[in-house]
């Protein structure tokens, strides 16, 4: 994983909550558009991608309820990392989750999920 591997805690932690749940989520609309089984490889380094990005809020964020939400989360992502075959419904929910941690991040829903 090439993208995100030099992102350091101190520089993620400089963005405050909204902008790391957006530029998540940013990842997980990539990850929207490989869900065909021709897109595996490239479907996993975005869920490891996004499984980075969570990983560096959790141990940027002070809140112990949003970390464990976060861990929530994570596990389900780390499902759809690992499931054999990609699986849409399951990326929507985990997705429109994600979304609903912030109310700015909310915001975007009707516009990135049906």
């Amino acid at each position: 994983m090439t993208q995100h591997a030099a992102l350091t805690p101190e520089r993620w932690s400089q963005f405050d909550l909204d902008r790391q749940i957006l530029m998540i989520a940013n990842e997980m609309s990539r990850a929207s558009s490989l869900l065909r089984p021709e897109d595996g490889d490239s479907l996993r380094r975005t869920y490891e991608r996004v499984l980075r990005l969570v990983d560096l809020t959790v141990a940027t964020r002070p809140r112990r309820g949003l970390r464990r939400e976060l861990l929530r989360w994570r596990d389900l992502v780390a499902a759809l990392y690992v499931a054999p075959e990609a699986d849409r419904r399951a990326h929507v929910q985990a997705f429109r989750s994600l979304l609903q941690f912030t109310p700015t991040a909310a915001r975007q829903i009707p516009h990135v999920l049906p």
